[in-house]
């Protein structure tokens, strides 16, 4: 193969690696920020299931309220009972005591469904703390994940860098600009494999001769429709990763 044409699938290679670890650490704030509303919707649940249970034992008392105005005022009826002087009074109290009893029940009732209601509410804040705590848990150990990836994913941008370095100091000026000029204008693909008589990545057919020429892979040729440098993989070599196999722009 070409001296220059197989340094310059290295460099592909390289650069389509150093594209995908770039990528996925710009990605990395967007991943973190979906992280932080995973916990902020968990928060939200034990602050709602607060709020349920705050609002149900707001109710609660005030039926409680009720329940001890109306016992005043059996007691002052009871006493006033006590002292009647005709039947007319007597009925009148009377009354007034079946009916005090009556609201009194009925607040009583209430605060018992209340207090039934929040024993099942103070479960639900539980169990919504107990599932935050969790999801915490979860956040946190996502996040020290990402960030040990984080220094992987640069750990490797540097060596790239390097081994990039080495390349370009090892082509002539005329073909590191032919491929940083293909690059720069094709997504930063500037090479792609030739087969079946067909530019992989454009798709467009060679022309015979063209193809020909690229079987030998001896000389740089150019792609007539993307303008990508053109090589070939024999057979023996077919298993081999594409140089831009990890990156498909559009043509």
């Amino acid at each position: 193969m070409n001296a220059d044409l197989e340094k310059l699938i290295v460099l592909q290679r390289l650069d389509s690696a150093a594209h995908d670890a770039q990528r996925t650490l710009a990605e990395g704030p967007e991943r973190e920020n979906a992280l932080d509303a995973r916990l902020a919707a968990a928060r939200d649940v034990v602050a709602a299931a607060k709020a349920r249970l705050a609002e149900s034992q707001n109710v609660r008392r005030e039926h409680e309220k009720t329940v001890a105005l109306h016992q005043g005022r059996l007691s002052k009826f009871r006493e006033q009972a006590m002292s009647v002087k005709t039947n007319q009074e007597y009925h009148a109290i009377q009354k007034e005591i079946e009916f005090a009893q009556t609201e009194m029940k009925a607040a009583e009732d209430a605060v018992l469904e209340r207090m039934l209601e929040g024993d099942d509410l103070t479960a639900a804040v539980k169990r919504a703390e107990a599932d935050l705590a969790a999801e915490q848990k979860k956040v946190d150990a996502d996040k020290k994940t990402m960030a040990a990836e984080a220094g992987e994913l640069k750990a490797t941008l540097e060596k790239l860098a390097a081994e990039r370095a080495d390349v370009v100091r090892s082509l002539t000026p005329q073909v590191l600009s032919l491929f940083e000029l293909v690059a720069n204008r094709r997504n930063g693909v500037a090479i792609a494999e030739a087969r079946d008589g067909i530019c992989t990545i454009c798709h467009v057919r060679l022309r015979p001769q063209v193809f020909n020429n690229i079987l030998k892979n001896d000389q740089i040729i150019q792609c007539d429709s993307c303008n990508r440098i053109m090589y070939f993989v024999p057979k023996a070599a077919a298993t081999a990763p594409a140089p831009d196999a990890a990156t498909q722009p559009t043509q």
